[in-house]
């Protein structure tokens, strides 16, 4: 019976001794599928292959002795032992990115890189042109801006500050709004000369319209604010770039929606009076830790004060149309305007 009992007990520490050697990829590929619920999405983002995230989990299935998902044509459902151990593996994780976060924000320290996360358009027209000045002042920081329309997740360290559309819900992050983002619909001055503007929500079915479809642009909106039932036959062109917007109307593609600082900024568009605008705020996101980092506070500073309402009326909460904005904000166009920052013309 003693026996038997000493045996028990290898049995136990040698099932102990296995969990504990799960590895820590493993866990991160299980809190990828339970996210994306797919094991093609979650290798995506992982940068694996299918084979290669069904293989972690099999092995972590295998480790743990119980099945974490439920694998269906549908994709992934957690099992009750899955939904079970979801919280510990979340807190596991947001452990282990708070200690690499006190790690890398070198307290008083104004040396080393800073990474920001921002949309596409107040990423690349707004913010790339002036941080050429920030980097002669700061020297030895290095910004690493990403410029994208996925939205990244600062708690898990997909970037150090967001600017983002939505704002996230995480006690652990500090959330300031930094303005408000209109929309305008726009075409090129030669579209125009060549077929007109519509003056009215009826005449833009003879129209045509270039979408955005990306992350963080809500996809239903375009036919909410037009009030059409569906976009059929109106969309000429659909992009997931802002950018690639904003080219496709300077070569007079269409009717676009932009910002309305496009041409306060100095793009030779023609605002569409449609009786109809749009608008986003931009949220400044970043993890508390940072609040004892010297180059996080000279970054976080800079950057709302280039996004400041009061200096920028383009981003004040009350909408002002896109030619009132021209005077307003002459200074701004003189320093960083989009002369020579518009869309290639063919030969």
């Amino acid at each position: 019976m003693q026996q038997l009992s000493h045996r028990g007990a290898a049995v136990t520490q040698h099932k102990f001794d296995e969990i504990l050697d799960a590895s820590w990829d493993d866990l991160k590929s299980f809190l990828a599928c339970t996210k994306y619920k797919s094991f093609r999405n979650a290798a995506e983002e992982l940068r694996l292959t299918s084979t290669t995230l069904m293989r972690r989990i099999d092995r972590l299935e295998e480790r743990l002795g119980c099945k974490l998902f439920l694998r269906d044509q549908s994709g992934l459902t957690l099992s009750d032992e899955g939904a079970a151990m979801l919280g510990d593996v979340s807190e596991m994780e947001r452990h282990a990115f708070n200690l690499l976060r006190r790690v890398a924000q070198s307290s008083n320290d104004t040396t080393g890189t800073v990474r920001v996360a921002v949309t596409e358009g107040p990423g690349n027209f707004w913010i790339l042109p002036r941080l050429i000045d920030f980097q002669k002042t700061y020297r030895k920081i290095t910004v690493d801006l990403r410029c994208a329309m996925e939205q990244a997740d600062v708690a898990r360290l997909e970037s150090d500050i967001s600017i983002q559309l939505e704002p996230p819900t995480n006690p652990d992050l500090i959330v300031a709004k930094l303005g408000r983002m209109h929309i305008y619909p726009f075409v090129s001055e030669d579209y125009q000369r060549l077929h007109g503007v519509p003056t009215s929500l009826s005449e833009l079915k003879e129209h045509r319209i270039i979408k955005q479809n990306a992350p963080q642009v809500d996809d239903t909106a375009y036919a909410r604010i037009l009030g059409l039932t569906s976009l059929a036959g109106v969309v000429g062109i659909k992009t997931n770039s802002s950018i690639g917007v904003l080219y496709a109307v300077e070569r007079g593609a269409g009717v676009g929606f932009l910002p309305t600082s496009a041409i306060a900024l100095g793009a030779p568009l023609v605002a569409v009076d449609l009786g109809v605008s749009h608008h986003a705020d931009l949220w400044l996101t970043y993890h508390k830790e940072f609040r004892s980092s010297d180059r996080h506070k000279i970054v976080i500073d800079w950057l709302k004060k280039i996004f400041d309402p009061k200096a920028y009326a383009c981003f004040r909460d009350e909408f002002i149309h896109p030619n009132a904005l021209v005077p307003m904000m002459a200074a701004a166009r003189e320093s960083f305007g989009m002369k020579g920052y518009v869309a290639a013309r063919p030969i």
